[in-house]
């Protein structure tokens, strides 16, 4: 992915929601005016959700989710439904897909009574309004997916649901000043493709060129050299987590020092749960599970950090018998409380919604919620040093 591409954690996330064959999917054809998903009279056609990413006028970049049928039945069905009902949790705005000719039903009430329990604007769109001989019923939005009536007013109304995403909200650009300069300290991630840098690396680049700012992006073995070499001091220093405690053993005290983990923890909004969240670290028993979580899904390593690195320093850190269990991608338990905490990635590959989600979850069910960088600089003895640049933040150590 380009600098210049819009990840799908940053686009809006627009579903599709209802019962079988009311016509979602010849709904998603006819408002992104393609054939993005498989369209067929036989009810439960769709099965899995299907995402497209794209650019959707007046909206711009968003991500569009064709859901299965939510009243879908079996014990396949039921897994339908589940996972229906986890596109909930990334979903920015939702389409109620009904069929104009029939009264709403249980089905539709309940997903209803979900969009608002979950805060998620929507709207209910009849379609086969061509077919239905009534006239509006008031509640719901009157189109034709087969006829495309109403289709361009539909987009409109989406767009008037949709929060815009705070154009001024910058994950470094406002902590570091024009000609400025930061030094990006960038493993080599052998579990990122070759020539590829992971997404928070990217978004920090950008967002420093947007500044006016300078970069310098090293491996940690090329630090120290890089330090010695700059006639002034840089104004901060942003590592992977993965070498915290290396670069904070070679970077002087005084010059400031933070995580790519941590600035997407405050860029995804939940950097406060999770400063409060490590101190939980310290309170792990014998016999508790940690929940490490993380947001993608990829060839584990060896060295890895989620399945190996932060197990081992736990363990190390706490002296205790900690049991680990570890899930990846869209899956994320409704109810953790069986944890005594949740560790999670940056959720650089999740949108704003479904990360705040997971950590009220974990909040809702008692448990401390903490990401990958907020725990490793606390194991590092440096997370006080590592919010330096957030002293509103920092304060809550005091």
């Amino acid at each position: 992915m380009g600098l210049n591409s819009t990840p799908s954690s940053e686009r809006i996330h627009i579903g599709f929601f209802g019962r079988r064959n009311a016509g979602k999917s010849s709904l998603v054809n006819a408002v992104t005016n393609q054939e993005l998903a498989v369209v067929s009279d036989t009810p439960g056609t769709t099965t899995d959700p299907v995402t497209k990413a794209m650019e959707l006028l007046p909206l711009g970049p968003v991500v569009i989710i064709d859901t299965a049928g939510f009243d879908d039945e079996g014990e396949l069905g039921e897994l339908r439904v589940k996972k229906t009902r986890q596109v909930l949790n990334r979903t920015d705005c939702a389409v109620l897909v009904t069929d104009m000719t029939k009264p709403l039903g249980g089905c539709e009430k309940q997903l209803i009574e979900l969009f608002e329990q979950k805060k998620i604007p929507y709207i209910i769109a009849g379609n086969k309004c061509d077919l239905s001989g009534t006239a509006p019923d008031g509640e719901r939005f009157p189109v034709s997916a087969l006829n495309k009536t109403n289709i361009h007013e539909l987009r409109e109304r989406i767009a008037q649901l949709v929060e815009t995403k705070d154009q001024t909200l910058r994950i470094v650009g406002d902590i570091i000043g024009e000609n400025e300069l930061a030094v990006l300290v960038v493993p080599i991630d052998k579990a990122a493709p070759k020539g590829r840098l992971i997404l928070p690396q990217q978004m920090v680049i950008r967002d420093l060129l947007e500044a006016g700012a300078c970069a310098a992006v090293v491996r940690e073995t090329e630090l120290e050299h890089t330090l010695n070499s700059l006639v002034a001091k840089p104004s901060v220093v942003i590592t992977d987590s993965q070498v915290f405690g290396f670069v904070s053993k070679t970077v002087p005290p005084e010059i400031r020092l933070t995580s790519f983990s941590i600035l997407m923890a405050r860029y995804k909004g939940f950097l406060e749960a999770a400063v409060k969240g490590a101190a939980a670290i310290g309170r792990l028993r014998d016999g508790d599970t940690v929940l490490i979580s993380e947001g993608c899904t990829h060839h584990r390593q060896c060295g890895d950090i989620g399945s190996v690195k932060l197990p081992a320093l736990l363990k190390k850190t706490t002296g205790k018998n900690i049991n680990i269990e570890l899930t990846s991608g869209r899956e994320f338990p409704e109810d953790p409380g069986a944890y005594a905490l949740v560790i999670h990635c940056g959720g650089c590959m999740l949108t704003e919604r479904e990360m705040v989600w997971r950590m009220r979850t974990a909040e809702d069910s008692g448990v401390p919620f903490t990401n990958y960088g907020v725990a490793l600089a606390y194991m590092n003895g440096i997370l006080e040093r590592s919010l330096e640049v957030f002293p509103q933040i920092k304060a809550l150590l005091d």
